[in-house]
């Protein structure tokens, strides 16, 4: 890394499996930050078999804000700005928990677990983290969206919670970018769909997947890489796929 800058730092929330995981792998891979700090719920996580100095592992619950606050105040105490936060937590099944595929599976409780992971953690967290995208260098706050919560592009139905949850989260940093725009005017503010992955979200769901649409990790993280090193300030509040198109609200 060139010592003629200040040092860049990353958080990635959700990195203890899957996309986050990734996300931490290829940021140190890559050397795009001297400093990377990544959340895990798991104390059993891959995560923390990762040995590298620039990687600190902070355990977070995105669901209790207390947590959120936690990691944040961890993260100042060591570094002034981050210039990546990027959200992976998502729910869609866990243990008897399915995706609803009609009006007769609904029940309140997994309604709110949904909206409580894949919607209210999300902009939390972007409350939180909101001081330490104030500077004068450009920035990232992305989260992991799905396509199948846009609303335009919805054609079959089913999957309420998730759906629903999902475009929740979309409103939620579509809102964010545009309050970012007045506090921190250097953050780009984006959701991203990251395509089919084969992760143990889809695991369940892979069956009538072409093979030429389930993306390793490896490659999801890599074509999302490329969609953020592309995004412009303008892009701030949009949602977007894997292969850089704009999707549908």
């Amino acid at each position: 890394m060139s010592s003629d800058r200040p040092p860049k730092a990353a958080l990635i929330v959700g990195a203890g499996q899957g996309i986050g995981l990734e996300f931490a792998r290829q940021f140190l891979q890559a050397n795009r930050v001297d400093r990377l700090y990544a959340t895990y719920r798991n104390p059993q996580a891959d995560l923390l078999a990762i040995a590298d100095p620039r990687l600190r592992c902070l355990p977070m619950d995105i669901t209790d804000e207390a947590q959120i606050v936690a990691v944040r105040q961890a993260i100042q105490a060591e570094s002034p700005a981050l210039h990546y936060v990027i959200n992976c937590v998502g729910v869609l099944h866990e243990g008897v928990m399915q995706p609803e595929k009609s009006l007769r599976h609904l029940n309140t409780d997994q309604l709110l677990h949904y909206f409580q992971v894949n919607s209210i953690g999300a902009v939390l967290l972007a409350k939180h983290v909101q001081p330490l995208l104030k500077h004068s260098e450009r920035a990232v706050l992305a989260t992991i969206s799905a396509k199948i919560g846009s609303i335009g592009d919805n054609h079959v139905g089913g999957w309420y919670g998730y759906r629903a949850s999902k475009a929740a989260l979309n409103m939620f940093m579509r809102s964010t970018a545009i309050e970012y725009k007045r506090t921190c005017p250097r953050a780009i503010v984006v959701t991203l769909h990251p395509g089919t992955t084969d992760t143990q979200l889809s695991k369940p769901f892979q069956r009538h997947v072409p093979p030429e649409k389930l993306f390793t990790v490896d490659r999801t993280v890599k074509q999302l890489l490329t969609v953020l090193d592309q995004l412009q300030e303008s892009d701030s509040g949009e949602f977007f796929s894997w292969d850089g198109s704009r999707l549908p609200w």
